[in-house]
């Protein structure tokens, strides 16, 4: 008998455990995160970009009103030198990635947010080297540098990082002229077309302008 039970007891135990399998239902696998989910949020297109053909147009425009003008002009202050006028400034996209990376972490360090980035024009001298010792490839070649910029109560300026570690402006470290800057009035003289090599004594600090890409006159551009 009371094995009878025992066995009876066992049976019930089964079946209970069985029924309430059977209403939990089988276990649902976890949802897979969809691919669109985990991929990184597309960026949508800034609003300077231009199409292939207004690129073309610049570009042509560049080669009809100042191209003819440089090659004349360095034609006649060197006519024993072969010249051929520069169309484009190039740095590779690491080295442009690294100072992105430098210009925030300085001016984190300095406590100052980098408001934008000025690309001036510039032309490098008839000489074999740079002041820092590195050769220069490409003499009297137009080219570019690279400023950052912040906001200040009188406007937006180019700014170093001092030896205090603060941010300071160019424009006080290296001294307003009368060329291309604007007077109170908003006046703008030019500078003549020739240009000057003179250098200023600078104070101390550390600059955040970038230039020494490669320039490439034709044909390995792209128009």
């Amino acid at each position: 008998m009371k094995n009878l039970k025992k066995v009876t007891a066992t049976l019930l135990g089964g079946i209970l455990l069985v029924l309430v399998s059977c209403q939990q239902g089988p276990k649902k696998e976890e949802p897979i995160e969809s691919k669109a989910a985990v991929e990184q949020e597309r960026v949508e297109p800034p609003k300077g970009i231009i199409s292939l053909e207004e690129s073309k147009s610049l570009y042509d425009n560049y080669t009809r009103n100042r191209l003819e003008i440089i090659q004349e002009y360095e034609a006649q202050r060197s006519p024993e030198k072969e010249f051929e006028a520069a169309r484009f400034t190039s740095f590779s996209y690491a080295d442009i990635k690294q100072y992105m990376d430098y210009i925030e972490q300085e001016s984190k360090d300095a406590q100052v947010d980098i408001s934008s980035l000025r690309f001036y024009f510039a032309n490098y001298p008839d000489k074999e080297d740079f002041p820092d010792g590195k050769k220069i490839v490409h003499p009297r070649q137009n080219s570019i540098f690279i400023v950052p910029t912040m906001e200040t109560p009188d406007g937006e300026y180019g700014f170093y990082i001092g030896e205090d570690g603060k941010a300071k402006l160019i424009k006080n470290a290296v001294g307003e002229t009368a060329v291309g800057n604007a007077s109170k009035n908003g006046n703008r003289s030019y500078a003549s077309f020739a240009p000057s090599f003179a250098t200023p004594t600078l104070q101390q600090g550390k600059s955040l302008n970038m230039n020494q890409g490669g320039s490439g006159p034709p044909p390995w551009g792209d128009f």
